[in-house]
């Protein structure tokens, strides 16, 4: 698995920025895991998020990892490549719905307003301590199986393949 840093061209999910000038333990654990497992993080301005890039077999993933320190709660999110048009959010919506279900780590979502495909994964972390270990299996799920799942969703929305069919291949291929 090989991650890349970006020019950083691309718009923001809708992540919620905690203050100016934060610096909590939680994100400089989170910071520091990815610095050292060569995800070349990018923190976004006065914020707890870093955005990082994933080179997957199927594509590249746009990711985001946000610290809440206000709710001791980490979020990662794995960002679909391409939006979904308007004419296929419902093929898409269906695609996404039947790769959720039988998921133990996570979830697709879909933003019908854009089209915008997403893996999320998420840990709360009350009454604990953010490791790396906890990150990692966050992390590494939501890149793994957004990528897994990135062909099909591809073929859905371009190539007019059924979502029954498109996960079918998917999940019958690795059975």
């Amino acid at each position: 698995m090989v991650n890349t840093s970006s020019n950083g061209d691309s718009p923001e999910p809708d992540l919620e920025p905690i203050g100016p000038g934060i610096q909590s333990s939680a994100f400089e654990v989170l910071r520091r895991f990815l610095e050292e497992d060569n995800w070349y993080p990018q923190q976004l301005e006065d914020s707890t998020i870093c955005r990082v890039h994933f080179s997957g077999r199927n594509g590249e993933l746009r990711c985001y990892a946000q610290v809440r320190d206000d709710l001791d709660q980490f979020v990662f999110y794995a960002v679909a490549p391409v939006k979904a048009p308007d004419h296929a959010r419902n093929a898409v919506a269906e695609f996404i719905t039947r790769a959720n279900y039988g998921l133990r780590i996570g979830n697709f979502e879909l933003d019908f307003s854009d089209g915008e495909v997403r893996y999320k994964s998420s840990l709360d972390y009350e009454n604990a301590a953010l490791t790396p270990a906890l990150l990692r299996n966050a992390i590494y799920p939501a890149v793994q199986t957004m990528d897994r799942y990135l062909r099909g969703l591809l073929e859905v929305i371009y190539g007019g393949k059924a979502p029954a069919e498109a996960i079918k291949e998917i999940e019958g291929a690795e059975e």
